[in-house]
């Protein structure tokens, strides 16, 4: 029976360091930490995405959090400043080299920033958090530019087939993801465009399809795409962020079409999360946020293989 830590004392230091680097980036950004739940009543409508459930007093359903967003959303329409939370977030059905079913999330949220700034925060993080100034020297690429530049594709103009031919994709993967547009492009993000990212530096991809805008923005100068963006080290996704959605009834309209995609792929049902609908409505201010996962960068800091390297106890270790 293995009962062992899956990393020595060593990892743990590193780790105890990078957590005060982090704080020490956010103190000397005025940035408040808070404390969110891992349990809500509510969850992610993202069909991407599924959700560890426990079972709550009365015999109702609870979630754990996949994220802070709701929370911290939440504490932004009741007043507070900058924020950012430290917190263990918890996703069903994750594991392999680079993900765990639990893992260590750093989100914040500015006031007032646009997308450019909030990128160059996150960069600025990463680099700080790794050590390697040099990684502040990011390379910006526009989503449809990285398209056609490494899977020589138009995004948004290419047809279904056209998707599924750059993928070369057989007649079952054609089947499961069917018409599914979105599940295409993320097959070829992670397939054929992603891995030609330079293996030393980072990497940010921006202006999604606004159909994968999630929480945020439709560009202001761009109906096509979302002001959101992702930060990669080579192929290895880091940060997840975008300028805010304010506007309660296109939220509104985005959970319903989620639950109805989940609903096509029957995937699991949640309930609309009507507190952070509510807190739109009250008024979110202009703000812009990202998440960053932390094993990641603590993989990439000690040369680390695999994120259950990083970890004092990996769920999926085997007993023997």
């Amino acid at each position: 029976m293995k009962w062992k830590a899956s990393s020595d004392v060593a990892m743990v230091r590193q780790r105890n360091a990078m957590l005060e680097r982090a704080r020490s980036f956010f103190r000397s950004r005025d940035v408040l930490e808070v404390d969110t739940p891992a349990l809500g009543r509510c969850t992610t409508s993202d069909p991407n995405i599924d959700s560890l459930r426990v079972a709550g007093p009365g015999g109702a359903t609870l979630y754990l959090q996949t994220s802070p967003e709701s929370f911290m959303k939440r504490l932004l329409a009741d007043g507070y400043p900058d924020i950012y939370a430290i917190c263990r977030v918890f996703r069903e059905g994750e594991s392999g080299r680079l993900h765990q079913p639990e893992f260590t999330m750093v989100e914040w949220y500015r006031h007032g920033f646009g997308l450019g700034a909030m990128i160059d925060e996150t960069v600025a993080f990463i680099a700080d958090l790794l050590q390697q100034p040099e990684l502040a020297d990011a390379e910006w690429l526009e989503y449809e530019t990285a398209f056609r530049r490494f899977a020589n594709i138009e995004p948004f103009a290419a047809s279904l087939d056209e998707l599924a031919d750059a993928a070369n994709a057989d007649a079952s993967l054609r089947e499961s993801l069917g018409d599914d547009r979105d599940a295409w492009l993320d097959l070829l993000l992670g397939t054929r465009v992603a891995p030609n990212f330079a293996g030393e530096r980072l990497t940010v991809l921006r202006h999604f399809p606004v159909s994968q805008a999630a929480l945020a923005r439709a560009c202001p100068a761009d109906g096509r795409v979302a002001d959101r963006f992702e930060v990669f080290h080579g192929a290895v996704e880091l940060a997840n962020g975008f300028v805010e959605l304010r506007d309660a009834n296109e939220q509104r309209q985005r959970m319903h079409a989620d639950l109805a995609r989940r609903r096509a792929s029957a995937r699991r049902p949640v309930p609309l999360d009507e507190p952070l609908l509510a807190a739109l409505e009250s008024g979110l201010p202009e703000c812009a946020g990202v998440a960053v996962g932390f094993e990641r960068l603590l993989m990439l800091a000690t040369g680390a293989a695999d994120i259950r390297d990083v970890l004092t106890f990996a769920l999926d270790d085997k007993d023997d």
